[in-house]
């Protein structure tokens, strides 16, 4: 009786080959980052909804992209030129809540400014946090290199 060599390629290898390919396009091409980047957000509102959870899908999807590249599944490379083209446009997506204050004259008076006044505030937290948290992130990581 003859070997039966299997010459086709194996199901792991196929599928080794898709996620290879998949790497590929993912740290090549925009489009592609910026559709993960969106899977991720979609991934998000969907745990959300299916936990009940009191906070944005928005976040749930920033905290597993964090996770992600955290744990080495995914580069920064990966995901950096759509971020940076999200950040890019991201004027293009504040023109529906401009349009929204226009239709509702009420928030162009007093009202809006107390609600401007709540918005730059809490964004000036926001970046300050932020800035604070990676500044601090990377004094540690620093510390922590040359051991």
């Amino acid at each position: 009786m003859s070997d039966h060599t299997n010459t086709y390629p194996s199901l792991a290898s196929a599928g080794h080959g898709l996620l290879v390919r998949f790497r590929y396009a993912l740290h090549h091409s925009r489009l592609m980052q910026i559709a993960a980047l969106c899977a991720l957000w979609q991934v998000g509102e969907a745990v959300v909804r299916f936990a009940g959870l009191p906070i944005p899908g928005g976040i749930v999807g920033m905290a597993l992209a964090l996770a992600l590249l955290l744990s080495g599944r995914v580069s920064l490379f990966s995901m950096k030129r759509g971020a940076e083209w999200f950040l890019a446009e991201m004027l293009l997506f504040f023109v529906p809540a401009v349009l929204a204050i226009l239709e509702h004259r009420e928030l162009i008076g007093l009202l809006g400014l107390k609600i401007m006044a709540v918005i730059l505030l809490g964004t000036l937290t926001v970046m300050s946090v932020t800035a604070l948290t990676v500044d601090l992130c990377y004094r540690w990581s620093m510390r922590h290199a040359g051991k």
